[in-house]
Parts: C-alpha cells; sequence; structure tokens
C-alpha cells in the first residue's frame, strides 16, 4: 500500500469500492471474518512483554493469553470474572469493589480490553496495583479508534490519558503507554474487517494520530 498525500489525490477522484456504505461490514469487531485488528496489536503487544508473564498470573475472563505467552514461566494461573457462571473464574467480582482481589499476590497481571467498562477507574486501579506483589508487572490494552459495542462503554482512551491513570497509581517513569494503528488499520477494524483479509505491513506502520489500541506497561515498585 502506498502512503499518499492529500493533495495527490485530486478533489472527487477518491474510489470507495467496498467501503462507500452506511454499514460496516461485519458488527463484531471482526470476528465473524477472522482475527480483529486490534486482536493484531494486542498479541504483539504481548508478544514484545511476555518475559513479563510469570509466575502467578492473573487475566480477565480466561486464561489464554496467560498460556499463550507466559507458558512455562506460570507458575500458577487465576481468572478475573464479574460472573459467577463463568468455567474459567478462579476469582469473582467487581473491581470496583474492595477487597475483590488478594492483596500482593500476582506477578503479572494480563488486562486487556475492559478498562472502557469500568466507571470507577481509579478504584479498579487502585485494587489492581495493590493485587501486584513487588515488581510486579500490569500489562493493559484499551481501545482507541474503535466500534462502540452493547456493553456499557464509559471510556475512550488515548496514549496520555492512559498513561497518566496509571502514574497516578505507579509513579509516571514506571509505565509506558503507546498507541498502535494507523488510518487505514482503524478504518479496517470499524469495518469489521479481519487480519487474515490484510497485510500485516501495512499494519506495522505506526501513526499516533490513528491509535486503534493502546497498551501499557506498569510496574509496581515497592516504597523505599
Amino acid at each position: 500500500m502506498t502512503s499518499e498525500s492529500p493533495r495527490q489525490i485530486p478533489l472527487g477522484a477518491v474510489h470507495f469500492g467496498d467501503l462507500k456504505r452506511l454499514s460496516p461490514i461485519g458488527r463484531d469487531f471482526g470476528y465473524d471474518r477472522g482475527t480483529p485488528v486490534d486482536r493484531y496489536y494486542i498479541e504483539s503487544f504481548l508478544t514484545r512483554h511476555a518475559v513479563d508473564i510469570r509466575g502467578r498470573v492473573l487475566e480477565l475472563a480466561n486464561n489464554e493469553y496467560t498460556r499463550r505467552f507466559g507458558g512455562v514461566r506460570v507458575e500458577q494461573s487465576d481468572v478475573l470474572s464479574l460472573k459467577a457462571d463463568n468455567p474459567n473464574a478462579t476469582i469473582v467480582g467487581d473491581l470496583a469493589v474492595a477487597g475483590t482481589l488478594p492483596v500482593a499476590a500476582f506477578d503479572c497481571i494480563i488486562f486487556t480490553q475492559a478498562l472502557q467498562y469500568i466507571y470507577d477507574l481509579h478504584a479498579a486501579m487502585a485494587m489492581l496495583h495493590r493485587a501486584l506483589r513487588s515488581d510486579g508487572v500490569l500489562l493493559a490494552t484499551v481501545p482507541g479508534v474503535t466500534q462502540v459495542d452493547v456493553w456499557p462503554w464509559y471510556w475512550s482512551f488515548t496514549a496520555a490519558s492512559l498513561q497518566r491513570l496509571l502514574a497516578d497509581r505507579f509513579g509516571a517513569i514506571n509505565v509506558v503507554a503507546e498507541g498502535h494503528g494507523n488510518v487505514f488499520a482503524a478504518t479496517t477494524l470499524l469495518y469489521g474487517i479481519a487480519v487474515q483479509e490484510l497485510s500485516t505491513a501495512d499494519l506495522d506502520v505506526n501513526d499516533p494520530a490513528y491509535p486503534v489500541t493502546i497498551a501499557a506497561r506498569a510496574v509496581k515498585r515497592a516504597v523505599i
């Protein structure tokens, strides 16, 4: 794919093709066609930080990423769920409710694509921070440019807002937040096109003005 400037395409000469429509190609983020585009960035992020996924690990809803990226480094795998009927759950509860997670229990917490559903973000962040052991790592991702689904969706994020949210609890020096994606990747996600229909060379180009996924690594340092 070429990178054209706005002036290289004359006014009225844009070819919309299959994208000239008022409804998306798929409404399930791309799951109905394959792997959603945002999952490409989430999994790339976890691949880069796989060494952090070790010891006792907590993940939300299921432990797919714990097993996939942690492998033999994982000694104990826990799953947090809001719903008691989740067969994967080892801990059931709401992050905004005190006492949901044990204190200083986890070496790593994988928390992907969920902060936007939590109204009391600061309470949730305090809970996640408290649940980590000293030098434990939170690997968190949130949507950037995206479809909004049917669940109560309270917040939209930028790399700056996620950085600040985490820094308020972990300390700025212990947090790195970054956006991944570009205008093409964002467009394909909005239309529900899957990764399998795209070239990863196009997805690997980052434009900070069009983040599809915002990812952050935060480390809990001991207070001296």
